[in-house]
């Protein structure tokens, strides 16, 4: 029941379903996802931690950029039925469809000027 526990929690925080619902489009790194949620960079890296420990979320250093991307939940089963379904839910969301539109349209290199 504990793992069960820890992915529901990861997926209770609006913010985390949105970065959820970002990561299905494109694998993203944190200045990203700071961007285009419009919120703090420690606050992002909390939110990334706890979806990585609940197994919805993995990392991958590339370079000088650290890029998240969606797992395949294998490491959990709760993780990937959750996984699967958010992928049909909430799409006629007006609130996600617009964050989906500004997320696509962020780039690092915007961002950060430099290239990794």
């Amino acid at each position: 029941m504990k793992e069960f526990i820890k992915v529901m929690k990861a997926l209770s925080d609006p913010n985390r379903v949105k970065l959820v619902k970002m990561l299905q489009k494109r694998t993203m790194c944190v200045c990203e996802v700071q961007a285009s949620l419009g919120i703090a960079q420690p606050t992002v890296s909390k939110h990334l931690k706890i979806l990585e420990g609940a197994g919805l979320v993995d990392r991958k250093k590339e370079g000088l950029w650290v890029n998240y991307s969606l797992t395949d939940g294998g490491r959990s089963p709760y993780a990937a039925s959750l996984l699967g379904n958010l992928m049909h839910w909430l799409a006629d969301d007006p609130g996600i469809r617009d964050l989906i539109e500004k997320s696509e349209a962020i780039r690092r290199e915007d961002l950060c000027g430099t290239h990794g």
